[in-house]
């Protein structure tokens, strides 16, 4: 949650638990009532009085990081799934400010350790929703809020879109790209692809985000 926070979902406090803060995100998430499971991180963004604030309200566990070899939400990932071993795991506050944070959060999941739980992880804002796939067919529904769809290969593959608004047959991607702007056509569509990692977004404009 070290994201601005201009980009969060609208009351971010009425989403179930368990929550899990990373650095600043586990000082967010007291202030807003939430008491997480676990804290990850340096904790070298907030101050002494701060981090004594957090873990007062902490309903679990402190995992300092090691060492700069991982970022604060690589090893927030790491511990979650070790230790809780959720059925997924959403994140927030993972994009806006920072475009180097931003790319990292996006790629996460390519690095070989991390992506045998991809299709667990979820990036979450105010106007988007990213969903990670491993090589299949799948069946994606619709959010009702969101108009948009995007497909986007992280890795080389062959691509099938047959019911979207735009379709594809078995299209050979060789470096990563954005298919954007696409759309269902209904409340659901297949899709298919034969190696890699293949992110799928659904979002919406800022506009009608504000308007809500």
């Amino acid at each position: 949650m070290g994201g601005p926070m201009a980009n969060w979902p609208d009351h971010l406090e009425r989403i179930p638990g368990p929550w899990v803060g990373a650095d600043r995100g586990a000082l967010r998430l007291v202030k807003l009532g939430i008491k997480p499971v676990m804290v990850v991180g340096d904790f070298d963004s907030i101050t002494a009085s701060e981090l004594a604030t957090v873990k007062a309200a902490l309903a679990g566990a402190v995992i300092v990081k090691p060492d700069q070899d991982h970022t604060d939400t690589q090893l927030a990932l790491k511990s979650i799934f070790e230790q809780l071993d959720p059925d997924e795991v959403h994140i927030y506050g993972a994009t806006g400010g920072r475009l180097d944070h931003l790319l990292a959060n996006v790629w996460l999941v390519l690095d070989p350790f991390f992506r045998k739980w991809a299709p667990k992880v979820k990036l979450i804002d105010r106007q988007n929703t990213v969903e990670y796939f491993l090589p299949g067919d799948y069946q994606i529904h619709k959010e009702p809020d969101k108009k948009y769809l995007a497909f986007v290969p992280l890795m080389p593959m062959h691509l099938t879109l047959p019911d979207e608004k735009y379709q594809l047959q078995a299209d050979h991607n060789d470096y990563p790209i954005s298919w954007a702007s696409n759309e269902f056509v209904g409340t659901s569509g297949r899709f298919s692809f034969d190696q890699g990692v293949l992110a799928v977004i659904q979002s919406r404009d800022e506009a009608s985000a504000r308007h809500e």
